[in-house]
Parts: structure tokens; C-alpha cells; sequence
């Protein structure tokens, strides 16, 4: 799942990026209003968690503007305003949950969850390209009849690459979406996941999915995008 965080005090959102990282999260952040707008409008998310209090346009502006612009993704709210008034305020500017910090990340985690249960029931899970099936509630990854199975790791590039299918995505894109601690790590990394993967799910089949974008990274896509 992609995560859209706008947090703009640096500990916290490298604190909740690496631990949404840890459980197989996609995780961006912004640090101020009109990043996280322009990132909103620019990527498909399947959730935000937005801070309130952030520089250049707050985060109550910057969820009215989306809802007024029909971008109906699951927002939560995750703030040091702990009033009732504002959480009255938060949800009925478009808001579908609040949290207030300092908080549990165990619980961050669950009301996560529930909101994503509540996006799936209204649109299928499912991502496909060509024969490859992938459903990312249950983790369960095939091509044509076969089951494919992959490590947290593979699965997290498949899931990032069919996300952004028919896209080329740099070899140090997917090293930060995937890895938690990309700096410290060589883009040779994505070279050998990628290679496993394509072991698993092109090796066999005459219709290659994963291709290589000389000298920039890689890029998934059916026959006839």
C-alpha cells in the first residue's frame, strides 16, 4: 500500500516512514502543504496522514482542497491538537480519522489498517498486468494459474513496480521506496531483487514483464500498454 506522510518535523516522519517501511508500507513524505498537494495530485495513494500544523499551507486547507477536488483517498489525521473541537473540526473538513500525538505506533498501525479494510470494500484490490495477478490485502501473488511466491522484499518491488505499471522507475526510486535504510545501501541491490523476480515470474513464460531501461532502472508492463 502507498502512503502519502505530511509531516514536517523531521524525526517524527523518518520515525513513522522507517516503521510503515518495516511493515511493507510504500512510504513519501512532504514536509510542508504544497508539497503534499502537488505529490496528491501527481501519484495514485491509497492513503495520507496529514499533521495539522505544517508550513505553506496547513493541513486543514490542504484536505479541504482535495475534497473539493474529488480526491476521495482516506485521509487521517495526526496531530498535537487534542480538543474535541478539533477533532470535530478535523473530520467534518473531510477527515476519516484522527489521531493525536504522542501516540502508539501499534495503534497508528491498526486505524491504518481499518481504513484501508473500509477503501477495499468499495474497489478491488486486485492488480494485474497481463496474467499477473497480484492482491495486495492478501499478500497472494500468480501468474496465469501458478502461484508465485516472493520475499517481503520481492514483494514489495512487484507491488511498487505493478503500482506504477508501464512507468520507468529509476534503480534509486525503488531502493527508497523499498529499503529503509537506502543511503547506506548500493543500487546493485535492486539489480539482484530484480533478477529474482524475473526468475519467478518471467523465466517460463514467453510474455516478459520486467523489462531493463539501459543506464536508468526498470519497468513493468503487459504486451500491449
Amino acid at each position: 500500500m502507498r502512503v502519502l506522510l505530511v509531516e514536517d518535523e523531521i524525526k517524527v516522519a523518518r520515525f513513522i516512514s522507517q516503521g510503515l517501511k518495516e511493515h511493507h508500507y510504500v512510504v513519501d513524505v512532504a514536509h510542508d502543504g504544497e508539497m503534499a498537494c502537488e505529490l496528491a495530485y501527481a501519484e495514485d495513494y491509497d492513503l495520507l496522514i496529514v499533521d495539522l500544523m505544517i508550513p505553506k499551507k496547513n493541513g486543514a486547507r490542504l484536505i479541504k482542497e482535495l475534497r473539493l477536488n474529488g480526491k476521495n483517498v482516506p485521509i487521517l489525521i495526526l496531530s498535537a491538537k487534542d480538543s474535541v473541537i478539533d477533532k470535530v473540526e478535523g473530520l467534518d473538513i473531510g477527515a476519516d480519522d484522527y489521531m493525536t500525538k504522542p501516540f502508539a505506533f501499534t495503534e497508528l498501525l491498526a486505524r491504518l489498517r481499518s481504513l484501508l479494510r473500509r477503501k477495499q470494500e468499495k474497489t478491488s484490490p486486485l492488480l494485474q498486468i497481463a496474467d499477473l495477478k497480484l492482491n495486495p490485502s492478501t499478500r497472494e501473488v500468480t501468474r496465469g494459474v501458478l502461484p508465485i511466491f516472493l520475499s517481503n522484499k520481492e514483494y514489495a518491488i512487484l507491488e511498487f513496480m505493478m503500482r506504477n505499471a508501464c512507468k520507468i522507475l529509476p534503480r534509486t526510486l525503488i531502493l527508497e521506496h523499498v529499503w529503509m535504510d537506502a543511503y547506506n545501501i548500493g543500487t546493485n541491490v535492486v539489480d539482484v531483487h530484480i533478477n529474482h523476480l524475473r526468475n519467478k515470474i518471467d523465466k517460463n513464460f514467453d510474455l516478459k514483464l520486467i523489462q531493463t531501461i539501459y543506464s536508468v532502472g526498470y519497468m513493468i508492463k503487459g504486451g500491449n500498454e
